[in-house]
């Protein structure tokens, strides 16, 4: 059975570095552990990982967030599994604890992104998670 555990300490989040650049490919180590670090912070951004056995398999990071739009809401910043373990459950098991996180500390939404080109994860989003297409999200690099 996988184990969940919060990555909390530098090394800790530094051990997540080579899941999560499958995912935020144009990061280098020090600047993802720096950000990471900064998100934790001042956003109270969360990070976890899913481990089978002693390998880390799959990680996720949220934060708590307000919008007009929203209200209190989570939202999911980063989520991935390793290529060698897709399509074995574990972004399922990774989204129901962040689900459950939401529900413990008073949150009724919890929200995210996905590139356009992301086709076989929003398949997953709409069919095994049940999270609705509401909107497009928009970007202008300054």
């Amino acid at each position: 059975m996988p184990s969940f555990v919060w990555l909390e300490t530098e090394e800790e989040v530094r051990s997540a570095f080579l899941i999560m650049r499958e995912l935020r490919t144009h990061l280098d180590e020090e600047t993802y552990v720096a950000l990471v670090r900064e998100a934790q912070e001042k956003e109270g951004y969360k990070l976890a990982a899913l481990y089978e056995g002693d390998k880390m398999v799959a990680a996720v990071g949220f934060m708590p967030m307000i919008t007009l739009y929203n209200g209190r809401f989570i939202w999911v910043c980063d989520l991935v599994t390793t290529s060698a373990e897709r399509s074995k459950g574990y972004g399922n098991m990774l989204l129901s604890h962040v689900h459950d996180w939401a529900k413990e500390h008073g949150y009724g939404i919890v929200s995210l992104s996905s590139g356009l080109q992301r086709i076989d994860a929003h398949r997953f989003y709409e069919k095994k998670m049940e999270y609705e297409k509401v909107s497009y999200v928009f970007l202008k690099r300054l």
